[in-house]
Protein backbone atom coordinates (compact mmCIF):
# COMPACT_ATOMS: atom_id res chain seq x y z
CA UNK A 1 0.00 0.00 0.00
CA UNK A 2 1.62 3.47 -0.87
CA UNK A 3 2.44 5.71 1.91
CA UNK A 4 0.68 9.17 1.48
CA UNK A 5 3.28 11.75 2.00
CA UNK A 6 1.99 15.30 3.37
CA UNK A 7 3.13 17.86 0.95
CA UNK A 8 5.87 20.21 2.05
CA UNK A 9 4.63 22.90 0.91
CA UNK A 10 0.82 23.16 2.40
CA UNK A 11 1.90 22.41 5.40
CA UNK A 12 4.09 25.42 5.30
CA UNK A 13 1.24 27.75 4.08
CA UNK A 14 -0.72 26.09 7.04
CA UNK A 15 1.68 27.25 9.48
CA UNK A 16 2.31 30.77 8.17
CA UNK A 17 -1.48 31.02 8.25
CA UNK A 18 -1.39 30.20 11.67
CA UNK A 19 1.25 32.46 12.95
CA UNK A 20 -0.37 35.30 10.63
CA UNK A 21 -3.59 34.83 12.45
CA UNK A 22 -1.70 34.62 16.10
CA UNK A 23 -0.24 38.10 14.86
CA UNK A 24 -3.19 39.88 14.30
CA UNK A 25 -4.72 39.00 17.23
CA UNK A 26 -2.22 40.13 19.20
CA UNK A 27 -2.54 43.16 17.56
CA UNK A 28 -6.15 43.68 17.90
CA UNK A 29 -5.90 42.82 21.49
CA UNK A 30 -3.03 45.34 22.12
CA UNK A 31 -4.43 47.74 20.48
CA UNK A 32 -7.80 47.56 22.65
CA UNK A 33 -5.72 47.73 25.50
CA UNK A 34 -3.65 50.99 25.07
CA UNK A 35 -6.79 52.64 23.77
CA UNK A 36 -8.66 55.37 24.76
CA UNK A 37 -12.64 56.07 23.77
CA UNK A 38 -13.36 59.60 22.85
CA UNK A 39 -17.50 61.07 22.30
CA UNK A 40 -19.44 63.79 22.94
CA UNK A 41 -23.55 63.18 24.50
CA UNK A 42 -26.64 64.58 23.30
CA UNK A 43 -25.89 67.35 25.27
CA UNK A 44 -22.08 68.31 23.57
CA UNK A 45 -20.48 67.10 26.70
CA UNK A 46 -17.03 65.48 25.72
CA UNK A 47 -16.79 62.39 27.56
CA UNK A 48 -12.77 60.66 27.93
CA UNK A 49 -12.80 56.60 29.28
CA UNK A 50 -11.01 53.60 28.34
CA UNK A 51 -14.26 51.38 28.03
CA UNK A 52 -16.41 51.68 25.04
CA UNK A 53 -19.59 54.16 25.27
CA UNK A 54 -22.77 53.27 25.24
CA UNK A 55 -23.66 51.06 21.85
CA UNK A 56 -24.70 53.45 18.71
CA UNK A 57 -22.58 55.91 20.13
CA UNK A 58 -20.28 57.66 17.74
CA UNK A 59 -17.10 57.76 18.76
CA UNK A 60 -13.53 58.22 18.20
CA UNK A 61 -10.63 55.52 19.34
CA UNK A 62 -7.31 57.32 20.57
CA UNK A 63 -4.57 55.01 19.58
CA UNK A 64 -1.08 54.77 22.08
CA UNK A 65 1.92 54.85 20.27
CA UNK A 66 5.16 53.06 21.90
CA UNK A 67 6.27 56.05 23.44
CA UNK A 68 2.86 56.13 25.41
CA UNK A 69 1.38 59.38 23.19
CA UNK A 70 -1.74 59.98 21.55
CA UNK A 71 -1.15 58.93 17.93
CA UNK A 72 -3.93 58.85 15.81
CA UNK A 73 -7.79 59.00 15.74
CA UNK A 74 -10.50 56.85 14.14
CA UNK A 75 -14.38 57.29 14.30
CA UNK A 76 -16.59 54.58 14.22
CA UNK A 77 -19.71 53.78 16.14
CA UNK A 78 -20.07 51.37 19.17
CA UNK A 79 -21.12 48.65 18.55
CA UNK A 80 -21.18 45.34 20.69
CA UNK A 81 -21.78 42.58 18.13
CA UNK A 82 -20.09 39.74 17.57
CA UNK A 83 -21.37 38.35 14.47
CA UNK A 84 -17.90 39.70 12.69
CA UNK A 85 -15.92 38.19 15.04
CA UNK A 86 -13.07 35.27 14.09
CA UNK A 87 -13.86 32.28 15.97
CA UNK A 88 -12.72 31.23 18.74
CA UNK A 89 -10.93 34.96 19.14
CA UNK A 90 -10.96 35.80 23.39
CA UNK A 91 -10.19 39.24 25.00
CA UNK A 92 -6.97 39.21 27.02
CA UNK A 93 -6.32 41.46 29.85
CA UNK A 94 -4.38 44.23 29.65
CA UNK A 95 -1.02 44.75 31.06
CA UNK A 96 0.33 46.51 33.98
CA UNK A 97 1.86 49.27 31.69
CA UNK A 98 -0.58 49.17 29.17
CA UNK A 99 -3.18 50.29 31.99
CA UNK A 100 -0.88 52.65 32.98
CA UNK A 101 0.27 54.27 30.27
CA UNK A 102 -3.80 54.13 29.43
CA UNK A 103 -4.38 55.68 32.45
CA UNK A 104 -1.93 58.68 32.44
CA UNK A 105 -3.34 59.27 28.68
CA UNK A 106 -6.69 59.16 29.71
CA UNK A 107 -6.03 61.55 32.80
CA UNK A 108 -3.75 64.19 30.07
CA UNK A 109 -6.91 64.50 27.62
CA UNK A 110 -9.38 65.23 30.53
CA UNK A 111 -7.12 67.64 31.96
CA UNK A 112 -6.91 69.73 28.82
CA UNK A 113 -10.63 69.45 28.12
CA UNK A 114 -11.09 70.86 31.69
CA UNK A 115 -9.23 73.79 31.00
CA UNK A 116 -9.91 74.42 27.73
CA UNK A 117 -13.47 74.62 29.04
CA UNK A 118 -12.68 76.49 32.41
CA UNK A 119 -10.79 78.87 30.12
CA UNK A 120 -14.27 79.38 28.00
CA UNK A 121 -16.11 80.30 30.85
CA UNK A 122 -13.82 82.74 32.41
CA UNK A 123 -13.98 84.02 29.07
CA UNK A 124 -17.65 84.27 28.73
CA UNK A 125 -18.05 85.30 32.04
CA UNK A 126 -16.00 88.22 31.80
CA UNK A 127 -16.57 89.05 28.33
CA UNK A 128 -19.15 91.78 28.74
CA UNK A 129 -21.13 90.54 25.91
CA UNK A 130 -24.46 87.77 26.00
CA UNK A 131 -23.77 84.80 26.69
CA UNK A 132 -25.57 81.45 25.42
CA UNK A 133 -27.09 79.72 28.29
CA UNK A 134 -27.05 76.69 26.23
CA UNK A 135 -23.62 76.89 25.58
CA UNK A 136 -22.04 78.34 28.91
CA UNK A 137 -24.42 74.81 30.41
CA UNK A 138 -22.41 72.97 28.32
CA UNK A 139 -19.20 74.31 29.26
CA UNK A 140 -19.84 74.30 33.09
CA UNK A 141 -20.90 70.33 32.41
CA UNK A 142 -17.36 69.92 30.66
CA UNK A 143 -15.93 71.09 33.27
CA UNK A 144 -17.33 69.01 35.60
CA UNK A 145 -17.41 65.87 33.85
CA UNK A 146 -13.21 66.21 32.96
CA UNK A 147 -11.85 68.75 35.89
CA UNK A 148 -10.14 67.21 39.08
CA UNK A 149 -12.21 66.88 42.40
CA UNK A 150 -8.59 67.40 43.92
CA UNK A 151 -8.45 70.80 44.83
CA UNK A 152 -4.91 71.39 44.51
CA UNK A 153 -5.31 69.43 41.02
CA UNK A 154 -8.28 71.91 40.10
CA UNK A 155 -6.04 74.94 41.08
CA UNK A 156 -3.61 74.07 38.92
CA UNK A 157 -6.27 73.24 36.29
CA UNK A 158 -7.51 76.99 36.82
CA UNK A 159 -3.95 78.59 37.03
CA UNK A 160 -3.53 76.64 33.64
CA UNK A 161 -6.84 78.15 32.12
CA UNK A 162 -5.59 81.64 33.37
CA UNK A 163 -2.31 80.85 31.51
CA UNK A 164 -4.36 79.99 28.51
CA UNK A 165 -6.33 82.89 28.60
CA UNK A 166 -3.59 85.06 28.48
CA UNK A 167 -1.85 83.41 25.70
CA UNK A 168 -5.00 83.78 23.41
CA UNK A 169 -5.06 87.45 25.26
CA UNK A 170 -4.73 90.96 23.02
CA UNK A 171 -1.07 91.38 25.01
CA UNK A 172 0.07 87.85 23.18
CA UNK A 173 -1.61 88.75 19.90
CA UNK A 174 -0.08 92.10 19.85
CA UNK A 175 3.44 90.64 21.11
CA UNK A 176 3.56 87.51 18.47
CA UNK A 177 2.61 90.31 15.58
CA UNK A 178 5.60 92.63 16.60
CA UNK A 179 8.31 89.75 16.36
CA UNK A 180 6.57 88.80 12.96
CA UNK A 181 7.05 92.13 12.02
CA UNK A 182 10.63 92.14 12.98
CA UNK A 183 11.32 88.83 10.81
CA UNK A 184 9.60 90.57 7.72
CA UNK A 185 12.28 91.14 4.90
CA UNK A 186 13.94 94.46 4.95
CA UNK A 187 13.55 95.16 8.95
CA UNK A 188 16.42 95.00 10.85
CA UNK A 189 15.99 94.48 14.86
CA UNK A 190 18.92 94.08 16.86
CA UNK A 191 19.60 90.50 18.27
CA UNK A 192 18.42 91.86 21.55
CA UNK A 193 15.77 93.14 20.71
CA UNK A 194 14.54 89.71 19.21
CA UNK A 195 15.72 88.12 22.14
CA UNK A 196 13.48 90.22 24.50
CA UNK A 197 10.54 89.90 22.68
CA UNK A 198 11.13 86.05 21.87
CA UNK A 199 11.56 85.62 25.91
CA UNK A 200 8.67 87.57 26.61
CA UNK A 201 6.53 85.59 24.20
CA UNK A 202 7.96 82.03 25.55
CA UNK A 203 7.44 83.66 29.14
CA UNK A 204 3.78 84.94 29.26
CA UNK A 205 2.30 84.04 25.38
CA UNK A 206 2.95 79.81 25.74
CA UNK A 207 -0.43 77.87 25.98
CA UNK A 208 -0.52 74.99 28.84
CA UNK A 209 -2.47 73.19 26.82
CA UNK A 210 -2.82 72.50 22.62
Amino acid sequence: MPMSIPDPRRRATGIATTVVAACLLCVASGASASSVYKWVDASGITHLSSAKPPAGTKYERVALANTGNATSTSSRRASYSTANAPTGTRTTAASAEQVSRRNEMVTSLRNRECVVALESIDRMAKGGQAVDPAEFSRLQQTADQNCSRDPAVRREQEDMAARLRVSKGDTCVDARNKLADMLEPGRRPTRDQLKTQQEFIESHCTAPVR
